[in-house]
């Protein structure tokens, strides 16, 4: 590798005038842009085509803190927990190649689950490219699909102005990932950098479409006239950052309101128009009554087909207003009578100042009915089973018993990932983390680490299946290095439990490859100096619990609960939300 001579740092750099010029190195220009966008932290794995970066970033200890990760795709996951805790723009390093292709499902997960992250890669040299170099793949082409952007430089003079357009595009509208592809000799090239300067537009980019007042006006006449009206509600009341905005909203309309996977917390678990969860695994009310409604509100949700089931059922009956930043979700799966275009953050005061108060107290109490179904069919023997081996349900039921709802809950994929989404307590917003549009299995562990560094005040719990954690079990070493507090609770159920519930359920109990042995995950963790432990008896659940709460650091405690119990309700695929099963 060439040298790299004559390091400026980037106190020299932020001396000197913006209008003034300083000779530094291209990588020099990229740290000087991370620390200008606030960069705090940074998910990564060096490698040849990147080392000119990771050089000089020898140089930045003091300014950005760099977290060593055992798997590109942990980083990027990582990145993820972070910025979904943090609200900030997630930050991961790879380099070429294998590299750059171990980022592709984390960005596939970010695009779909519009989480904000700029990954930067490495390249080979400019002149190689085309080549078949060593470590050299075209991942431009191959992340187009699953980016909201990218762009390769091969002159460091594009650096700042590359960077500053990918955090612009990342957080701005609905977020996504971004990919900056650095060639080598850009990080090396040595150029006459007059400062950086943050992008708030492009031109060819309209991140908020224009709210129109009729749209407002409109949805707000069909609210006022509602007799059974219901809201949806998804992640977009989080990432616009109007939860006071939206509960304002709710509670001035007194209507009912279902919450995605996503957007769970975004009011709190307990509030009295809370009703629960929409979906394939939501609960009974909110999925009946969806068929029932005469105006269905939607906030911040993509109509997703795990929330809808069969959509020439879906609705019917309803007229929808659609709030969505992004006019390509209006219309996509379900036709909106009134289609609201906007950030939600400033559609909602507006919707909310035209509407009447109202309590709707019949049509609550409805849901409520419905809810006492779920309980003495489902809920209580799940939460509160009097013998046989421990459930899931009421691993997260203990869980909140002692965290109060405060905790950051981070699920994998899986059966364990819908118990503790419909059990789990959520007092606040950003707490509820998951792979949600992609459901990657792996996700858990590795986001439960950025997670931490989002939101260093809060606990961290990872909630995972067994099979999941076999996955980026490897990030462990991540944990052990780092020193991060992350507790991990393994939900040992022995098999690949989602799987094998459908095979139960619609393949006549053919459990094909679903059966998985582990191995023991408390001298796993050991061995990376994490204390552990596993427990198979109920009476030793609460303590247990405790123990790894109070621990300083991390902790692994592995719940054996019971191999063959399914996660009920559910709306089988290609049914209606009214056709959903208690059973």
């Amino acid at each position: 590798m060439e040298a790299i001579q004559d390091i400026q740092t980037i106190s020299e750099i932020t001396e000197t005038s913006v209008k003034s010029t300083t000779n530094v190195s291209g990588s020099v220009a990229l740290l000087d842009a991370l620390i200008a966008e606030g960069v705090d932290v940074i998910f990564g794995y060096p490698g040849g085509a990147i080392m000119p970066i990771y050089d000089a970033l020898y140089d930045y200890k003091d300014k950005l803190n760099h977290i060593l990760v055992r798997h590109e795709q942990g980083g990027i996951h990582a990145g993820q927990g972070y910025a979904r805790t943090s609200g900030k723009v997630g930050v991961v390093f790879a380099t070429s190649g294998p590299g750059a292709t171990n980022l592709v499902t984390g960005l596939a997960d970010a695009q779909i689950d519009s989480t904000p992250l700029v990954c930067i890669t490495g390249q080979v040299f400019a002149h190689l490219l085309g080549t078949d170099a060593f470590q050299e793949t075209d991942i431009i082409n191959i992340t187009a699909p699953v980016t909201k952007w990218n762009f390769q430089v091969t002159d460091a003079t594009e650096i700042p102005e590359a960077i500053a357009k990918a955090f612009y595009i990342a957080k701005s509208g609905r977020p996504g990932p971004v990919v900056i592809d650095i060639t080598k000799n850009a990080q090396i090239q040595k150029f006459d950098y007059e400062g950086y300067v943050k992008c708030d537009h492009i031109r060819s980019y309209r991140p908020k479409p224009v709210v129109r007042t009729q749209y407002i006006e409109e949805a707000a006449a069909l609210i006022n006239t509602a007799k059974k009206p219901f809201i949806l509600f998804g992640q977009g009341v989080i990432l616009g950052s109007a939860e006071a905005e939206f509960k304002a909203f709710v509670e001035k309309s007194g209507i009912p309101a279902a919450w995605t996977v996503l957007g769970a917390g975004a009011i709190p678990t307990d509030h009295p128009l809370n009703v629960g969860m929409l979906g394939m695994h939501g609960n009974y009310g909110p999925n009946v009554l969806t068929n029932e409604c005469d105006v269905l509100i939607a906030v911040g949700m993509r109509f997703d087909d795990r929330v809808t089931g069969r959509l020439d059922k879906y609705a019917k009956q309803a007229k929808v207003v659609h709030l969505d930043i992004d006019p390509a979700e209006i219309d996509k799966n379900v036709k909106s009578t009134v289609p609201v275009w906007g950030d939600c953050k400033e559609t909602l005061p507006l919707l909310t100042a035209l509407i009447q108060s109202n309590d709707h107290t019949d049509w609550v109490k409805l849901f409520n009915e419905y809810t006492q179904k779920e309980v003495d069919q489902v809920i209580q023997k799940e939460l509160n089973p009097e013998s046989g081996e421990m459930t899931m349900g009421e691993v997260i039921k203990q869980l909140n018993d002692l965290t109060h709802g405060e905790a950051i809950i981070v699920t994998d994929v899986g059966q364990h990932q819908m118990v503790a989404c419909r059990y789990a307590q959520f007092n606040k917003s950003r707490s509820n983390v998951t792979s949600g549009g992609l459901g990657t299995m792996g996700f858990a562990l590795p986001a439960a680490i950025g997670a931490k560094y989002g939101a260093l005040d809060r606990t961290i719990v990872a909630v995972i299946g067994d099979g999941g954690f076999q996955m980026t079990c490897q990030e462990l070493g991540t944990i052990m290095q780092s020193g991060v507090d992350v507790k991990i609770i393994i939900l040992n159920n022995r098999f690949l439990g989602m799987v094998r519930q459908w095979q139960e359920l619609f393949n006549d109990r053919r459990y094909s490859f679903v059966d998985i042995e582990s191995p023991d995950f408390v001298a796993l963790a050991a061995a990376y100096r994490i204390p552990g432990k596993c427990i198979s008896e109920r009476e030793e659940l609460a303590g247990t619990l405790k123990e790894m709460l109070e621990t300083n650091g991390s902790y692994l405690l592995e719940v054996m609960v019971t191999k063959e119990n399914n996660v009920f309700p559910m709306v089988p695929q290609g049914c209606s939300v009214s056709e959903i099963r208690l059973k």
